[in-house]
């Protein structure tokens, strides 16, 4: 057990807004114990049952949403508009969740040649997320509404700095009919959460982290025979090919590095410019970046909010000035500004190459990494050359020729064609690579955690 608090601060101001107490042991053991329970009785409620309550958390999200946009945006510094854009989208998973979940989950027959079979997804049991907070409601909605709907118990331990966000969920879930204590919020210690992994109640977990977290938490629970899912982190690539639509380029790469302050797993951050267009970008790239308007996240004319901490806006600090170190050039920002508020502006770099860490590692701020290629073949190794693969992105103006080469060639788990975009609930969401493994979203998703059992029945 521990005595010590959280402590939620506002990004803006500095100032705090909320104490909590970590949990005992006793009192996290018992979070566990009671999700288990509730579980015991989720999982006989029928796939339509479930699938019911879950639409009624998309109606009471969407009735909550400006509350919990406001949370949202006083504890991790996102942009207003932002926090109410990602309410909509958790909305929407619930909706496509409740529309296809009984589909995708209903028992398949199959016929033998001798006697017949029938394939069944079932619920695991309890499952474990440890969640960052860039999204405080998506990452975890992501997770829990198809483990939900796959019958299991759900248990979130959040980032500190959006424990509230957490906390509001679970009250969202429970009002909208979802059994008390089914989904579980943890207010727990690293060590203290090391024992939830190991728990005989707990029967998979799922990280979005770095890749040093993921890697942790994968070898815990690979030595108790857990399943994990991991979305870890990367420095997605965006190429501009050759016969790119130059002015749809820069603005969807310009989005692309600024969504969520540039604290985005899956946000554009090297941008892999061939020599044709290669002066043309810059000058129209580094143009909209020294235009960004930072300020007061509530504001409607604030383009870049302050970063969520004041240890994350130094680490982006700390990686530009390595950069600039090892030959990288900043053509616009790249200077913390005196202000009240952990800001930092929206930071073009040039000559970025290998050994620097806006080329090898991921920034987590509003920093573009430009990288000249030769010709398209060479952007996609460039766009290769990277431990990470979480998603990217192709602007070319020969569609078919960009799809090929990306469902080819582009080492990633997700790409975008002539735009920028983060997710849709139809589609698989993952990486590979140190970006980690498993999908969370569509028929993919909803079968991560699940018991895939096979009858067979004799003639």
């Amino acid at each position: 057990m521990t005595d010590k608090t959280i402590q939620t601060i506002n990004p803006l101001t500095e100032k705090v807004l909320e104490t909590y107490s970590y949990m005992t042991d006793a009192e996290a053991l018992g979070v566990v114990q009671k999700s288990h329970d509730a579980f015991l009785q989720w999982r006989l409620k029928s796939l339509v049952e479930r699938a019911s309550v879950i639409s009624s958390i998309g109606a009471e999200l969407r009735k909550s949403k400006d509350e919990f946009a406001q949370l949202m945006t006083n504890e991790v510094g996102k942009l207003l508009r932002d926090s109410l854009s990602e309410i909509e989208l958790c909305a929407a998973i619930c909706d496509y969740t409740a529309k296809n979940g009984p589909t995708f989950l209903a028992d398949e027959k199959r016929e033998l040649p001798r006697g017949r079979g029938l394939v069944t997804y079932g619920p695991l049991g309890v499952i474990y997320g440890i969640q960052p907070w860039n999204f405080p409601c998506y990452q975890a909605v992501r997770y829990s509404i198809s483990s939900l709907m796959a019958g299991n118990g759900v248990l979130l331990k959040h980032s500190v700095n959006c424990t509230g966000s957490g906390l509001m969920l679970r009250d969202i879930f429970e009002r909208a009919g979802l059994p008390k204590d089914l989904f579980g919020v943890l207010l727990i210690t690293h060590d203290q959460s090391d024992a939830i992994i190991k728990h005989r109640l707990v029967r998979g977990v799922t990280l979005t982290g770095s890749d040093k977290a993921g890697r942790s938490v994968a070898q815990k629970a690979a030595s108790v025979s857990k399943k994990t899912v991991l979305e870890l982190g990367s420095n997605d690539a965006y190429m501009v090919f050759d016969d790119a639509d130059l002015d749809l380029a820069v603005k969807a790469c310009v989005q692309g590095r600024l969504f969520n302050n540039g604290q985005t797993c899956v946000g554009a951050k090297r941008f892999i410019v061939t020599e044709k267009n290669y002066d043309e970008f810059v000058q129209g790239y580094t143009k909209a970046f020294g235009t960004i308007a930072m300020g007061d996240p509530n504001d409607t004319d604030t383009q870049l909010g302050p970063l969520v901490s004041c240890r994350q806006r130094d680490q982006v600090h700390a990686q530009v000035e390595e950069s600039v170190a090892k030959g990288a050039k900043i053509l616009v920002g790249g200077t913390i500004p005196d202000l009240t508020g952990w800001f930092y502006p929206a930071t073009a770099l040039v000559d970025v190459a290998p050994g620097q860490p806006a080329y090898d590692d991921e920034i987590f701020g509003p920093v573009a990494a430009i990288i000249k290629a030769r010709d398209d073949e060479d952007a996609m190794r460039i766009a290769n050359d990277s431990r990470y693969g979480l998603g990217g992105g192709i602007f070319s103006k020969d569609v078919e020729r960009a799809v090929k080469m990306a469902a080819t060639y582009f080492d990633t788990g997700m790409v975008n064609i002539n735009k920028f975009s983060i997710a849709s609930p139809d589609m698989p969401f993952g990486g590979v690579k140190d970006s980690g493994y498993g999908r969370e979203h569509g028929d993919v998703g909803l079968k991560e955690f699940v018991n895939v059992k096979s009858i067979t029945i004799a003639d």
